[in-house]
């Protein structure tokens, strides 16, 4: 049935020829306990983002990884760590160990530091992703309402299809995560289910 804006949102991009997948700051500030953006319960998407990971390296896709740092003092960190407090745990010089990643990297998979919330702003991934001649872009991570969001619209913005698995993300909580997704779905992204990613890869 059409909504009151018709048929207006939720077009498909659909899926392009080459995937590669992107796993959005999944460390330790979001996923061990006492991490200042501890996620109620980070498993399900940790689990699916690891599928999704396995699946990727095994038919020969391209997996890239990103993680926030910034310089000691946080010189870097312009106004983003004014905006958020708890974005400090990401300086080199913090204690806590909060920017490590919850899962490994494999050599050759690119680790990307980035300093604001999307994964191409101020970062050679769009450059990469062409050069590999990537057309899709299978996002995973958290938050969803957060880098993951800003990830995939900078990835529509930039020329690629993304696809931001559900199953695969996390917020701080269950409606803030809903309501991004149905959101991203409406405009930005096309929001898919695990099943379909992996079949995808």
């Amino acid at each position: 049935m059409a909504g009151p804006h018709g048929e207006a949102f939720s077009g498909r991009v659909g899926w392009g020829s080459r995937p590669a997948v992107l796993v959005v700051d999944l460390v330790r500030a979001y996923t061990a306990d006492g991490g200042p953006f501890a996620l109620p319960d980070p498993g399900p998407a940790l689990a699916a983002t690891a599928e999704l990971v396995a699946a990727a390296r095994a038919g020969g896709h391209p997996v890239v990884w990103t993680v926030v740092r910034y310089a000691a003092g946080l010189a870097d960190g312009g106004l983003f760590v004014r905006k958020v407090p708890a974005l400090a745990a990401f300086a080199e010089d913090a204690p806590g160990g909060w920017g490590e990643l919850t899962l490994s990297p494999q050599p050759g998979e690119p680790v990307l530091v980035k300093q604001y919330a999307s994964a191409f702003f101020g970062t050679s991934l769009a450059a990469t992703l062409h050069t590999a001649g990537v057309d899709t872009l299978v996002v995973t991570g958290v938050s969803t309402s957060g880098c993951v969001r800003a990830s995939a619209m900078d990835a529509l913005n930039s020329g690629f299809r993304p696809q931001v698995v559900r199953q695969a993300c996390a917020d701080r909580s269950v409606p803030l995560h809903e309501a991004n997704l149905a959101d991203l779905d409406a405009k930005y992204a096309d929001v898919v289910d695990l099943p379909e990613a992996l079949a995808h890869l």
